[in-house]
């Protein structure tokens, strides 16, 4: 309780600062965590002053605001100056700014500095903390970083490299916003608290794992960003392969930050890395075109129309271990799909040596909620009630009521108390970036060579055909399907 710390937010100006970061901090006051030894300086080259910047953060949190007074107070720790990140001596300023208030606050030399800018200023500015004297090594110093984290193996080795000059791997703090989130940390209490699930987690009992981050909005003012990255790097090299070393990881032998890492490590070492012509045939790619109240990729601001930047990219990955042999594991991830939604499918293998039954059984499916609800299901068969014994389906539920969902911390107030706590359970590790990126190179490289058009899909479906004739071909399908109770229900 009551950190004692100076943050220092780079790029404070931005969006991110103000829907995420701002409002986070202000939860962690309002809950205790930072009271009267915090400090807040953000920069940005905006020649802005103190008062508008306050002015600023407590318009970002008039949502959460229940007492002027608090917020107020919560404002009044926040300090702006206006920097360069290239040049030298505004981090001059920024070291007596900063001297001041570890003073005034009383901070014990404690400093934590966000960089929510473009990754090409990460090295720059790390080298100026160190050069111009503001990293002294008196409390504890921490920076926390945004993705994306490179744009290939060479380009974050890099990164990296430039950071491990003034910062320890201890000391760098890789944010994966969707590892904040509750379900997701919660995926190890469902496999490894749970004995019924985690004496069936292996490829005697699943057929196949499937992994959907799907988001119904389009790139709206991110058209320019979006078509230099594209849904397998913006997605599947971080967020989703994240997941999936969770899932797929074996139980470490303590649950501490060391041992978990550890353990996502080895998981993903042991994902088949493809050749060229196996990532043609293991992943496919898409991009969305116009609908009746939508406009094309190719036609939104900022982007090329000649644009061949996947919005969807699908694929199989393989693990090559004892586990997991023969056990695909299928992840997706695209922009205006039918709806928004995360969850993990678990597909349970059925057995046919055991079925006493005449009726086709259902298969068992383990789905975890990760957002926007969060909770988890599992499909069983049943018998129908009356005459006879016809089975049914019937599904197993809990979701987080909405009283729950509102006490539940954000995603970036877990992350800046864990970095506060010196916690990196719930940050990208430099081994777990550089293995993902490793496997992702080989697809992009694969699909920049192909010399055929993007396959495109419509808006509001769940992506191209080829998407499911990947699966298809393995003699399975996708277990969420949201787009046929759509159209059901006339609504597409």
């Amino acid at each position: 309780m009551n950190k004692k710390v100076l943050f220092t937010i780079f790029g404070a100006s931005g969006d991110l600062a103000k829907r995420k970061l701002y409002p986070s901090l202000f939860r962690l006051y309002k809950k205790g965590e930072l009271a009267d030894n915090f400090a807040v300086i953000g920069t940005a080259r905006r020649p802005w002053e103190n008062d508008y910047f306050r002015e600023i953060v407590l318009d970002s949190i008039k949502e959460l605001m229940v007492s002027k007074t608090e917020a107020e107070s919560f404002a009044s720790h926040f300090y702006y100056q206006s920097h360069d990140v290239n040049d030298s001596s505004h981090y001059d300023n920024l070291k007596v700014l900063g001297d001041k208030l570890k003073a005034q606050y009383q901070t014990e030399g404690n400093q934590v500095f966000f960089l929510a800018m473009a990754p090409q200023f990460f090295g720059i500015i790390a080298e100026h903390l160190q050069s111009e004297g503001i990293l002294t090594g008196q409390g504890f110093e921490r920076i926390v970083i945004e993705k994306p984290f490179g744009t290939s193996f060479k380009t974050a080795k890099e990164l990296n490299d430039s950071l491990r000059k003034v910062f320890t791997e201890e000391q760098i703090f890789r944010i994966d916003h969707y590892l904040g989130k509750e379900m997701i940390q919660s995926v190890s209490a469902v496999r490894f608290a749970n004995p019924i699930f985690e004496a069936l987690w292996n490829k005697r009992h699943i057929e196949n794992v499937q992994i959907t981050f799907a988001e119904s909005l389009g790139v709206e003012e991110r058209g320019g960003y979006y078509d230099t990255s594209g849904a397998l790097k913006d997605m599947i090299q971080n967020h989703v392969l994240q997941v999936l070393s969770l899932l797929a990881m074996e139980q470490p032998a303590v649950f501490d930050e060391a041992h978990i890492v550890e353990e996502k490590v080895k998981a993903l070492k042991a994902i088949r890395k493809y050749s060229h012509e196996e990532a043609l045939e293991n992943f496919v790619r898409g991009q969305y075109t116009d609908g009746e109240h939508f406009i094309a990729y190719n036609k939104e601001d900022n982007v090329s129309p000649e644009s061949q930047t996947e919005t969807f990219a699908a694929g199989k990955f393989m693990i090559d271990n004892e586990r997991w042999e023969g056990v695909p594991f299928y992840v997706r991830s695209g922009k205006r799909m039918t709806e928004k939604g995360t969850r993990i499918n678990v597909v349970f293998k059925a057995d046919s040596a055991s079925n006493l039954f005449t009726d086709k059984l259902t298969q068992n499916v383990l789905t975890i909620y990760i957002q926007p609800t969060e909770g988890f299901s599992l499909t069983v068969n049943g018998k129908q009630a009356g005459q006879g014994f016809a089975l049914d389906p019937v599904r197993l539920s809990f979701r987080h009521d909405a009283e729950f969902m509102g006490n539940s911390p954000e995603a970036y107030e877990k992350l800046f108390l864990d970095a506060l706590n010196g916690h990196g359970t719930n940050f990208s590790h430099w081994e777990e970036a550089a293995r993902a990126w490793e496997l992702i190179d080989v697809v992009r490289e694969a699909w920049d060579n192909d010399k055929e058009p993007i396959p495109t899909y419509p808006a509001r479906s769940m992506g191209p055909e080829c998407a499911f004739d990947l699966l298809a071909k393995d003699g399975h399908d996708w277990a969420w399907k949201p787009d046929l109770w759509y159209k059901e229900h006339g609504k597409l």
